[in-house]
């Protein structure tokens, strides 16, 4: 493939899996891969930054991970408190745009906050756009979606007229972000997990074997290389 065939990709959607067998392989407890896969984000974030990925999103937690022990999903809630705390004012300096989508009034008022706060301080931002999925499912969002489309209609014109895709995409939590371009999954699990189940729908999926504490640059870059060996046909032609 020559240079000028090389593309980016506009949007990188990630699923981060695999924390607690990397822990549970090391004999280690399962909140230690979770503070591993913080140092992940943070690898992923400054390689999706040097390869020019202008937007990247990743599943932190869904909305089935509150079935998780209550010891866990509290850890899980204290580290996410400690991301946002510490990293913030970083990400901020580096020009990293940060926002959250999912069902946050699950969370803790403080946690709420936190992420409120968050929000705004980057909202200016333009190095890159980093979007955090958490207490997030997509057929969730699907269900809210119409919920708040529904309650946009015209009960005076035909209602069926009035949905349309573009229509729900924009009462989606992702409104004004281009889709997906590539899916990546780590672990080498292959499923979404209700992960951006509208947004991908022409996307590129990547199942690399790496646990998530273990991803970093040389990854996502062959996760991109792959992206560009693809022929995509967005259901115009056979064969």
């Amino acid at each position: 493939m020559s240079d000028d065939a090389y593309k980016t990709p506009q949007h990188i959607a990630i699923i981060m899996d695999g924390n607690g067998r990397w822990a549970e392989a090391r004999g280690l407890p399962r909140i230690a891969g979770h503070r591993a896969g913080i140092e992940a984000v943070r690898r992923a974030l400054e390689a999706a930054v040097d390869l020019g990925v202008p937007y990247l999103t990743l599943y932190g937690f869904s909305s089935e991970n509150w079935r998780r022990p209550e010891k866990e999903v509290s850890d899980l809630m204290g580290l996410l408190r400690v991301y946002l705390q510490g990293e913030i004012a970083h990400l901020h300096k580096e020009g990293v745009r940060l926002r959250v989508i999912g069902e946050r009034e699950r969370f803790e008022p403080d946690l709420i906050r936190l992420i409120e706060e968050s929000e705004k301080l980057t909202s200016g931002n333009t190095r890159i756009n980093l979007t955090i999925a958490l207490s997030y499912g997509g057929r969730q969002e699907l269900v809210r979606a119409v919920r708040v489309l529904a309650g946009k209609l015209d009960p005076g014109q035909p209602l069926a007229a009035q949905i349309t895709e573009e229509r729900v995409a924009e009462a989606l939590y992702t409104a004004g972000m281009p889709d997906p371009d590539l899916v990546i999954r780590t672990s080498g699990e292959k499923r979404l997990s209700n992960f951006l189940l509208w947004q991908s729908a022409y996307a590129e999926f990547v199942f690399p074997g790496v646990l998530w504490p273990e991803f970093g640059k040389e990854d996502l870059a062959r996760a991109i290389a792959e992206f560009n060996r693809r022929e995509r046909r967005y259901g115009t032609r056979a064969g």
